[in-house]
């Protein structure tokens, strides 16, 4: 029998962190015990096929989301959508956004989450398909501006996250590859802005837009 996968070095601060937003999304229950819904959870992350969105991607984007979750309206439906918006993937398919979204559908009204939030929390599970929020949309605009802010990164965080991208793919001939993530660039540099909340357009939309213009020339050269 294989030796299990090594945890991640947060793993148990991971699993604080997810009973704390379970609790506080499920106020004033208590029961069920948020442990094995966070064991799933972590389990998922941490599946092999994963190259860019491991148990690292997972933290980055709770870390992001409580740097902007002043502006959302519902900030514990926000964290949750961040816990699960890739628990599911696959990166031969794609259906991962809506499988991830089911899951929530299942797995939140067991633990205790009330109905009304355990639908929008799948609904912004699904929205990190488009990262395209309607106006108005707060919950929307932190979750997908966090799910983003990678793009954001220093120049050599970015060449790992492209290079990790890549591994995810692997699958894929390298021409396909190449005109199917230049065609995704391209949709990207189009948006008239990538991020929604004020913060992360001021920190993130110009060194995104940086990063983005020079994969994409690094692609056709």
């Amino acid at each position: 029998m294989a030796d299990p996968a090594p945890r991640h070095p947060a793993h148990a601060a991971l699993l604080t962190r997810w009973a704390i937003h379970l609790n506080s999304a499920r106020e004033p229950v208590r029961t069920p015990s948020p442990e094995p819904y966070g064991q799933d959870l972590l389990a998922r992350w941490a599946e092999p096929q994963r190259r860019y969105h491991t148990t690292d991607h997972l933290i980055a984007i709770l870390d992001r989301v409580d740097e902007l979750i002043t502006h959302a309206t519902d900030p514990d439906a926000v964290r949750l959508a961040a816990w699960f918006h890739d628990a599911v993937y696959l990166p031969e398919r794609s259906t991962n956004e809506d499988r991830s979204a089911r899951l929530a559908e299942r797995a939140l009204p067991e633990a205790g989450v009330p109905q009304p939030r355990t639908a929008e929390v799948a609904r912004l599970v699904r929205l990190t398909r488009t990262h395209d929020p309607a106006p108005g949309d707060t919950n929307g605009e932190v979750l997908c501006d966090a799910d983003l802010s990678i793009l954001a990164s220093s120049p050599e965080h970015y060449a790992a996250y492209a290079a990790a991208v890549r591994e995810e793919y692997g699958f894929v001939p390298d021409d396909a590859f190449r005109d199917g993530r230049a065609g995704v660039l391209r949709e990207l540099l189009a948006m008239p802005r990538l991020f929604r909340t004020a913060e992360a357009r001021d920190r993130w939309e110009d060194a995104a837009r940086r990063n983005l213009a020079t994969e994409l020339a690094l692609l056709d050269a």
